[in-house]
Order: C-alpha cells, then structure tokens, then sequence
C-alpha cells in the first residue's frame, strides 16, 4: 500500500494524475479541498476561495502547520488501499509528509496543453517536458508497483 500527495502549479494536470490513478489503478481519493469544504459547510460559510483560506489558515493555527494533512494521511492509512491526497499546499504538510511510511509526493508543472494532448495520447501516465528525463528512479518504482505505466518524455531526454 502506497499514499502518493500531488502538489503543483494551476492547471498542470494534477487532476488528470488524481483521476488517471481512481479510474485506472484503484486508489482511494483524499482531498484538502474537500476537506475543507465540509468544514466551510459545518461553520455554515458560504464555499469559496476566501473561506477555503480562511478555514485552512484558521485550522493550522489551532492545531498545527500540518493538521489537515495529517488527518487525510491517517485516513488513508485506515483504508487499507493505495490512495492519493490532492491539494498539498503548505511547506509544513510537506514536511510533514515527507517521512511517512509509504508516501511519494509528486509536484506538478506543466503546460496545461502539453497536459491535454498527452492524456489523449497515452494509456499511461505521462512524466513530460523540460527535466523529466530526470525522473527519479524511486518514482517510477513507486508507480510501478502500482502497475502504473510511466511514459517520460523530454527535450532534455
């Protein structure tokens, strides 16, 4: 059982990973946004941006950096799957996460084009652009375990 974190950059593909890995491999998906939603619901706020930051700074100050995180990872862990958390966003839930047994954190950056033409070409998921022929080994073994096909590509190689 693995828990992969996705992070990154608006419009990279970070849901095409997350949904990519759901529909095709299985995992279980937890989300930051989600997450806070239904604590927005809960204070009976109205749902958007400014709640969203709001409620999240708010909960990190009450609990710690990490808090929100936390709770998914430990959520994830009782489930027994392979499993996802979308929407890392803070320095202290990466750290936080970064020696949990199990977990890989991806960073998403991409053009969102280069995005949309490699999900429509490939049955796998797709490692592009500058850099990615430095897609660390222990990455692909991650996914691989998963029986995820990787596809790197690179103008770099």
């Amino acid at each position: 059982m693995i828990t992969i974190g996705i992070t990154g950059t608006l419009g990279a593909g970070k849901g095409t990973i997350v949904d990519y890995l759901i529909q095709k491999k299985g995992f279980v998906h937890y989300s930051v946004r989600a997450f806070l939603i239904e604590e927005i619901e809960r204070r009976g706020m109205p749902v958007n941006r400014d709640s969203m930051t709001l409620v999240g700074n708010d909960l990190r100050a009450q609990h710690s950096p990490s808090w929100i995180v936390e709770q998914l990872y430990a959520q994830a862990q009782t489930s027994g799957k392979n499993c996802i958390i979308e929407s890392i966003r803070t320095p202290g839930e990466v750290e936080a996460l970064r020696n949990k047994p199990n977990f890989y954190l991806f960073a998403v950056d991409a053009d969102p084009a280069l995005v949309k033409y490699a999900s429509a070409h490939s049955d796998g998921l797709v490692i592009a652009g500058a850099g990615a022929g430095e897609f660390s080994q222990a990455w692909r073994s991650a996914l691989e375990r998963c029986k995820v096909p990787v596809v790197v590509s690179s103008r770099t190689g």
